[in-house]
This record gives structure tokens, C-alpha cells and sequence, in this order.
């Protein structure tokens, strides 16, 4: 199978993280929110990594690369979505980083909101607050849309 689309399940992208971590010598973890925190922002970077190196075809546009066995239910092309995702991401954390911290979290890492309580500092009602609003927020970045370009 091809490597690219390897590391996107979900050992894999553990398996990649916890290398990738084991390499971060100087790192003093203080606690373990700290290090939940951490590992969920290297697992965002290697999915968008990943999904920003996507494979060109010679006319430039992206290979779709799909094993037969599911060839069926490939149509939906994730690696955009991430992106597109990371971008809106991006986005909040400029006018709010504790939520796109939350969402980091939370879809990144794969926390409850528990532990997101306890990684952020907040209440847990907070928590669920912030995460609600951030999703409507994203939900309208990400399918808003873009605008189009002037008639000549």
C-alpha cells in the first residue's frame, strides 16, 4: 500500500506521532495535559502535511490514489477537507485561540471535553460552549462559498 495514504488511518498517524515525539529531546513535559496538548498539535501537522503533499498529476491536477476495496466510497476527497479545515483553523486562532485550541483538541487529538477542561484550564461547561460555537464558526468558513471572480 502506498505510504501516503498509510499514514492518514489512524495507527498509523499514532504510530507517526509518538515517533516523532520520542525525537523531542529537550522537551520537559510539566504535566500531562501538556503533553496531550502537544501530541495533538503534531497529529494536525502530520494529517495536513500530508494532505497539502498530495501526489500531482502531470496536468497538475491531484492524484487520487484508492484501494480498490474501497474504491466505492472514494468519493469524497478528505485531504481537501483537511485542508480546507486547517485553513478556517487558522483563521479562528487569530480572533480566538482558545477556541481553535478547543477544536484542535478535540478533533485533532481526539479529547472529551473533560480533558480538554483539564488541558485548557476552563470549566467543562466552558468547554462545551466554546466548542459549539466553534464548530458553527467553522461549519460556515469551511462551506461558505468563495467569492467569485468579477465578470470582464
Amino acid at each position: 500500500m502506498n505510504a501516503r495514504v498509510h499514514v492518514l488511518q489512524t495507527t498509523a498517524l499514532m504510530n507517526e506521532a509518538f515517533v516523532r515525539l520520542l525525537t523531542w529531546e529537550s522537551v520537559s513535559w510539566t504535566n500531562r495535559a501538556h503533553f496531550l496538548a502537544m501530541a495533538s498539535r503534531l497529529m494536525r501537522h502530520i494529517l495536513i502535511d500530508m494532505s497539502r503533499r498530495r501526489a500531482k498529476g502531470p496536468d497538475g491536477r491531484t492524484v487520487r490514489i484508492v484501494d480498490l476495496t474501497s474504491a466505492d466510497h472514494a468519493t469524497h476527497d478528505r485531504s481537501r477537507d483537511l485542508v480546507a479545515l486547517d485553513d478556517a483553523l487558522r483563521e479562528l486562532a487569530e480572533h480566538d485561540p482558545r477556541k481553535a485550541q478547543i477544536v484542535e483538541l478535540r478533533f485533532f487529538g481526539g479529547l472529551n471535553l473533560e480533558e480538554i477542561a483539564e488541558v485548557t484550564g476552563v470549566a467543562p461547561i466552558t468547554v462545551s460552549r466554546e466548542w459549539a460555537k466553534a464548530r458553527a464558526w467553522l461549519h460556515r468558513e469551511v462551506t461558505r462559498e468563495p467569492p467569485r471572480a468579477a465578470s470582464a
